[in-house]
């Protein structure tokens, strides 16, 4: 027997990001956990969700592009600080060094391990909220947390995780088992029935 919570989002950890965007001529940076993956297609998407009261909403629908920055463990102090604090009081443009990529206004942060640059696609209304879609223009990852491969390996990258229900910030644990493999005996047997 389970426990009914009622109408509760079970969905956390979910991956933190720092969202970044120019407003009134500076970068501006924000803490976000509310990220979603929108398809695995080309061009890929992404969507984030942030309440409307906050400053960079207004820089993301006025030049419609912004970075998604996904900080390490070692970023947990500024990608706390960059979400506790709001850009119309305080300039967040000198908290990280950045770099430019291929958009104009969609600032980057160098001790961020993985960060993309994204293209405004569609903002969906909420009454809260405005729920941005960003279609990925290019994608900057650290050399150091590349495989041999050359793929991103969230073993190396060490992202924040964040609980709403704890309030808390988690760290990644070690892989249980290969996506699309883990289950192959189960399907062999049930095909054998």
């Amino acid at each position: 027997m389970k426990t009914n919570l009622g109408p509760v989002n079970a969905l956390y950890p979910s991956l933190t990001t720092i969202v970044g965007a120019v407003v009134e001529g500076r970068p501006n940076f924000l803490a976000v956990a509310h990220v979603g993956i929108m398809n695995h297609g080309t061009p890929q998407y992404l969507s984030f969700g942030i309440n409307k009261a906050h400053y960079t909403n207004r820089a993301i629908h006025e030049h419609r592009q912004f970075s998604v920055n996904i900080p390490g463990e070692d970023l947990v102090v500024q990608t706390d600080y960059v979400g506790l604090v709001s850009g119309r009081n305080t300039d967040k443009s000198k908290v990280f060094e950045l770099f430019a990529g291929e958009l104009e206004f969609a600032p980057l942060i160098v001790a961020c391990p993985v960060c993309m640059e994204c293209r405004l696609y569609q903002v969906v209304d909420f009454p809260s909220h405005d729920v941005f879609i960003g279609e990925i223009v290019a994608t900057h990852a650290d050399p150091a947390v590349l495989d041999e491969a050359g793929r991103i390996d969230n073993a190396r990258v060490r992202p924040l995780l964040f609980d709403m229900a704890s309030a808390s910030y988690w760290s990644l644990g070690r892989p249980l088992a290969r996506a699309w493999d883990a289950g192959k005996a189960m399907k062999r047997a049930g095909e054998k029935e």
